[in-house]
């Protein structure tokens, strides 16, 4: 019996990326006067652009784990795993490149601004991450959800214990992946735990897809346990803070914006599942397919990958809000079309990566 294809799947990540790409823009080059913190369109955009990245890493974590699953089915999961621990490190790989300044370093300028760490390198290392446990579950399902359910909570309820850690003793190179002390925008902690999350949704639509009225169950489980993180979970961990004598659950409940963000992501997924069938629009799922690729162009037209020179350093933070919502419109059709009509490289990459892969394992 086979699995239905989960459509919502690629369109969640093709509103994830369309979000991630309209923030960036705005972001980027919108004048700092217009930045109001008590403008209501300001507060709702600030607000939807900081769910863009959980809603990203979750989707991540769930279709690769619901991709290494159906392989399982097959008997293909460590042709899958090979692929995913492939895929993580070209991620990483790319994440790298793309703050390498060619120029610069031509000139004989030379700093750590490429060791940044950003969403490519964390997605990469996770993913290899969730093989490793994968693995080592002894590929037992049941084993594999629990521990990634518990992962996911427990790096989200000790967040406070890693909230500002910098260990100076370390290589900045291994320092960036757990601190942001020099500019990395993403660390392993916390936002592993989103694609543990979508890791532990993964195991759950595996087994429970073709089951009737599954659909209509897991909308509802959505819709209530994003309700409930969002309004009580701050709540739920002072009541445990208190109940077992915790300072760490009430540090974590007075900065609480990963449980609270995840239950967003929850009621994002409730709703796109909700409407999937309205929504399976060939050109809004070739978007999903594409995010890498976009992901790439987007930075390399912004932020000015290998040359120096994108709009941040053109334009500037110079744009009324008026010209940022055009421009971001704009620049979204013209990242998308790129990436549908000319962006073959990471497919180049990837199968040149898969022969040397191949060729390793053949020698050994």
């Amino acid at each position: 019996m086979g699995i239905k294809r989960l459509y919502f799947i690629d369109i969640v990540r093709a509103f994830a990326i369309l979000m991630m790409l309209q923030g960036h823009f705005i972001d980027t080059l919108l004048a700092t006067s217009y930045r109001d913190l008590n403008d209501p369109t300001f507060i709702i955009w600030s607000y939807f652009r900081g769910i863009t990245a959980p809603t990203f890493f979750t989707i991540s974590g769930l279709i690769f784990t619901y991709l290494l699953l159906k392989a399982k089915e097959k008997g293909l999961e460590k042709e899958r795993m090979v692929k995913g621990i492939t895929r993580g490190f070209f991620l990483i790989a790319l994440g790298y490149s793309l703050r390498i300044p060619i120029f610069s370093w031509f000139a004989g300028i030379f700093n750590n601004y490429f060791l940044v760490i950003d969403v490519l390198q964390i997605i990469g290392l996770s993913l290899i991450l969730i093989i490793f446990f994968y693995f080592i579950c002894y590929k037992k399902t049941v084993l594999f959800s629990t521990i990634t359910l518990v992962l996911g909570i427990g790096i989200f309820i000790t967040e406070p214990l890693y909230r500002s850690l910098n260990i100076e003793s370390i290589p900045v190179f291994f320092n960036n992946y757990i601190s942001k002390s020099y500019g990395s925008i993403f660390t392993i902690v916390p936002w592993f735990g989103y694609v543990c999350f979508g890791a532990f949704l993964a195991t759950i639509f595996h087994k429970n897809l073709l089951k009737k009225g599954f659909k209509k169950i897991i909308i509802a489980s959505f819709v209530f346990s994003g309700f409930i993180l969002i309004t009580y979970s701050s709540d739920i961990l002072v009541y445990l803070s208190k109940s077992i004598n915790s300072q760490l659950l009430m540090d974590s409940a007075s900065y609480n914006y990963l449980f609270t963000r995840f239950g967003n992501v929850l009621l994002i997924f409730a709703f796109f599942y909700t409407f999937e069938k309205y929504l399976k629009i060939p050109l809004l799922l070739k978007v999903g397919q594409k995010t890498l690729s976009i992901y790439v162009i987007h930075f390399i037209i912004i932020y000015g990958s290998f040359t120096g020179c994108g709009l941040k350093n053109i334009l500037g933070k110079n744009l009324t809000p008026t010209e940022a919502i055009f421009g971001a419109i704009l620049f979204l059709i013209i990242v998308c079309l790129l990436s549908f009509y000319y962006a073959k490289t990471n497919t180049f990459l990837y199968l040149n990566l898969r022969k040397f892969f191949n060729k390793l394992k053949a020698k050994s």
